[in-house]
Formats: structure tokens, C-alpha cells, sequence
């Protein structure tokens, strides 16, 4: 049944509130690839992306995971005293099934995973010389437990232990990166390689929705530290607790839209989530690939990575090389910070805790890209973190990392009757209703809006946002309650993105 027409229109209407016009989802920021990443890179990674039919977003993202992943605690940055940041960095991936997610991270995972299978095929050929010698260990314990035996038998001085029976633990080994891992596997592998781990999931939301999973206690402690780099120790049935003094894990994965806005509504604040930097561009359109990444870039770029060693203190213990920042650099770091402040008076929520953690961000992303030059041939390692290199992180933060961030978290950040009133917007425009009553909008029974208590307060939001009025209507014939009828201002239709 079509709203009866309001006995007038008002010819007055003021311009609506733009805040009820805004799409429901912000478009997706341009990367700036070429101005924050080395040219050799750039090109590895437009390739990459037409090859794997990615976008290069995707390409780009999952290669600051890795690459900060395999830098690890072989080098952290410091602005300044008291400030340290290690290069891990947790990267979300989102989109559709067929966005190119997998795809894309394979990409990057290959070459790495290539450089892990050539150091595990070291590792095990040096395992298999170890087991035999661990199984003749074994029987000169034995033999000398029975000798021992039998001369405190005999009243006699029991033989020496053979020195044989010392062989040293069993060689490590070496993970790069791991799919499903529990934390005690984590720690393990950790208190053998002190460098860090990537953790790679296909799917994030359901390791994320499992990290209160067990009845002892939550993994999301665990994961927190995890990302600052800093010490953990884990208790162990029947064995003795390991302590990891760095605990230092890179994060990367995919994940569906709907599954995120599921998780962005449920997810408890305590700044996990808004660990992750979320890519969600536009997809890329199909077709045939005509370019293939130059594999020997990327395997280089691996294995001079991986060629950082952690260094050695006084006390013969490791610890990473900690870069400083020149001065250039903490003074555009200090402009940032100011910025940064500005952005947080306009935020709250999830927003809120992503935007207070971009400072750190952009401190680990001066090191990462800076690394990432020296990776590709294009300069030495870094000595210490210019004003290049901070410039480059912190572009990427705010003309990318920021508005990408807005667009993935844009429902979780925007109040409850605001979503309510930009949907019943999305509903005129799709019907192209230029008039309405209430039981129109609730036959169409859509879930957002499906009840009285959501659609009053949306009306009551876009009556003051001078969006719609309410009209006087005749009453029905049938008699009954008078339904509501309103009349939309022209600029709801004439103004659509």
C-alpha cells in the first residue's frame, strides 16, 4: 500500500545533517605503495598482485608481517629512552572468499616457508646424527648404571659416568612460521629460537573467537605480550615453567566482513583487536595475468633478512641491536604524536584504541621499511632511523593505515541510532520513497530495523538532522491506530555518493 501524499511539501527545507548521508561503508584509501616502499619491492609487489589476481594491498601488508616477523628481536627500534618497539606487526586481511586473500599471502609465505625447509633439512640431518648418538648414550648409561650397581653392591668404588653419556640437547628444529599452535608449543619453539615466529591463520575469526577457549584461563594475555615483545612465563604440568624473555610473534591472516563486524560488536577492549592493521581494499578486477614476480627477488630479500643475528651483551646472554632515532626523526615523530592527539578527540571505542596505539605503529614501520631497502640490495643496513625513514611509516599511517582502519571499523565506531537512521537513508533511496509511513518500513521487515524500539529513535535522529518530517495524514478508513507518514527532504535523493 502506497503512504497516502502530506497535504503539502515544505518548500523550506534546510540541508540535512551530512552524518545520515555518509555510506555505511567508506571507500577504500589508495596505497601509496611507491611512496613508502623501495622501487625493486613496488615492483615485486604490483607483479605479485596481477599475478596472484591480489589486490596489491594484500601483497604489501602480508609482506611487512613477514618481513617484521623475520627481523624479529634480531633488531628493535628506540625514539628515545624508554621507548622500545620491536618490528611485529599483525595484519588482517579482509574480504570476500574470493577477494584473493590466500592467494595473496601465499605470495609471501612461499619464499619463507622456501628458506624454512632449506634450514629444517640442516636441522634434521643434524637430529638423525644426534638420535644415534643419544641411542648409544643410552646404553652407556645403562651399562654404567649396572656397573655402578654392582660395585656399591660389592662394597667397592663405583665407576665414573662416561662422558659419552653428555651429548647435549637435541638440535633445534627451526620454525618460521606456524598455522595452529598452542601456547606451550609457541613457548617452546621460542625458548629455542629466541629470533620470534609468525603466526599464520587462514581464517582469523575463529582464533580469535577461541582465545578464552580453555577452563584454566585465556590466551589472550598471552597474545598481548606477544605483540609488545615482552617476557612470558608459561606453567607445565609435571615439568619446569618456561620462561621466554622476548616473546615476540607476527600475525597474519584473512578474514570474511561479516565474521569481522561480528567480532568488532562482541570483542572485549583490551586493545587485542585493535592490534591488528586491517586491509580491506576494493577487489581487483579479473583478468588474465601478464606478469610474474621475480621469484629471486623475493628469495633474497628472505635470506638477507634472515641473515640478522641477534648480538651478544657483556653477560654472553642475546638480545636484539636496538636502533636509535636521529634527531629529523623524533621531530616529525613529535609532529605525529601531535596529530595523533588531534585524531582521538573525534574517536571512541575500538577507534579510540586503534588510533592510541599508531604512534608505536608508525615507530615499527620506520624500522620494517627501512630494513626492506636494505633486504632488496637498495641501501646498507640502517644504522639508525632518519627522517626518510620515519616519514615513510608515518605517511603510510595516516594516508592509509588511518582511513583503512575507518572503513573496517566504521559500524563498531559509529553510535547505535546513528546505524540505525544512515540504514532507514539506505532504505528511501532503495525504494526511492519521497514519502513514507512506518508500517511501509516494517513490512519490509528488514532485521535492523524490524522493531519499534530501533526504528523510533532512527526517525526521532533524522527528524532533527532535517532528513525527513512528519506529515499530518488522513485517517483510515478502517479506523484503527493512525499510522505515521513522512515526507523526505529532496536532498536525501539528490545528494547519494
Amino acid at each position: 500500500m502506497t503512504a497516502p501524499q502530506p497535504t503539502h511539501f515544505a518548500p523550506d527545507w534546510p540541508e540535512p545533517n551530512p552524518r545520515f548521508l555518509r555510506l555505511e561503508l567508506p571507500p577504500a584509501p589508495e596505497l601509496p605503495l611507491r611512496d613508502v616502499l623501495n622501487p625493486r619491492l613496488a615492483h615485486w609487489v604490483e607483479q605479485a598482485a596481477e599475478a596472484k589476481g591480489a589486490p596489491a594491498d594484500y601483497i604489501f601488508s602480508a609482506l611487512l608481517a613477514v618481513a617484521g616477523s623475520i627481523i624479529g628481536n634480531s633488531r628493535w627500534v628506540s625514539p628515545w629512552s624508554g621507548w622500545q618497539e620491536p618490528p611485529i606487526m599483525w595484519v588482517a586481511l579482509i574480504g570476500l572468499p574470493s577477494s584473493g586473500k590466500s592467494p595473496a599471502l601465499d605470495a609471501v609465505l612461499s619464499p619463507l616457508r622456501k628458506a624454512e625447509r632449506a634450514r629444517r633439512g640442516e636441522a634434521e640431518t643434524s637430529m638423525a646424527e644426534w638420535t644415534e648418538k643419544a641411542e648409544v648414550a643410552k646404553l652407556m648409561e645403562s651399562t654404567w648404571k649396572e656397573a655402578a650397581k654392582a660395585a656399591i653392591k660389592a662394597g667397592e668404588t663405583p665407576p665414573e659416568r662416561p662422558k659419552g653419556c653428555d651429548i647435549g640437547p637435541a638440535p633445534h628444529i627451526p620454525r618460521l612460521a606456524v598455522s595452529d599452535a598452542t601456547i606451550e608449543r609457541l613457548t617452546e619453539i621460542l625458548a629455542r629460537q629466541p629470533r620470534g615466529i609468525l603466526q599464520v591463520r587462514d581464517e582469523l575469526a575463529g582464533w580469535l573467537e577461541n582465545m578464552a577457549r580453555y577452563s584454566s584461563g585465556s590466551d589472550r594475555p598471552f597474545w598481548l605480550e606477544a605483540y609488545g615483545g615482552r617476557g612470558f612465563s608459561v606453567e607445565r604440568m609435571g615439568r619446569p615453567p618456561l620462561t621466554i624473555d622476548r616473546l615476540t610473534i607476527g600475525a597474519v591472516g584473512g578474514i570474511q566482513p561479516d565474521r569481522l563486524k561480528s567480532l568488532l560488536f562482541k570483542s572485549d577492549d583490551d586493545g587485542l583487536l585493535a592490534r591488528f592493521i586491517p586491509i580491506w581494499p576494493e577487489p581487483a578486477p579479473l583478468r588474465r595475468p601478464r606478469a610474474w614476480a621475480d621469484e629471486a627477488l623475493i628469495d633474497q630479500a628472505v635470506e638477507r633478512l634472515l641473515s640478522l643475528d641477534l648480538v651478544t651483551d657483556e653477560h654472553d646472554e642475546s638480545r636484539p641491536l636496538v636502533l636509535p632515532f636521529a634527531d629529523d626523526a623524533c621531530d616529525l615523530l613529535e609532529e605525529f604524536r601531535q596529530a595523533v592527539r588531534g585524531w582521538e578527540a573525534d574517536s571512541e571505542g575500538l577507534m579510540l584504541s586503534f588510533i592510541g596505539k599508531l604512534p608505536g605503529l608508525a615507530v615499527r614501520l620506520s624500522l620494517v621499511l627501512g630494513y626492506l631497502d636494505f633486504a632488496a640490495g637498495e641501501a646498507d643496513e640502517p644504522a639508525r632511523i632518519t627522517a626518510s625513514e620515519f616519514g615513510r611509516g608515518a605517511h603510510l599511517v595516516e594516508a592509509y593505515i588511518l582511513p583503512m582502519a575507518q572503513r573496517a571499523y566504521s559500524e563498531a565506531a559509529t553510535p547505535k541510532i546513528d546505524r540505525a537512521a544512515r540504514r532507514l537513508v539506505s532504505i528511501l533511496r532503495e525504494q526511492g520513497w519521497h514519502t513514507f509511513s512506518t508500517r511501509q518500513v516494517m513490512r519490509l521487515n528488514r532485521p535492523e530495523l524490524g522493531n519499534k524500539e530501533v526504528l523510533d529513535p532512527a526517525l526521532a535522529a533524522l527528524e532533527d538532522g532535517e532528513c525527513i518530517r512528519q506529515v499530518i495524514a488522513p485517517p483510515s478508513p478502517q479506523g484503527g491506530r493512525p499510522q505515521r507518514h513522512y515526507t523526505v527532504n529532496p536532498a536525501v535523493h539528490e545528494n547519494q555518493p
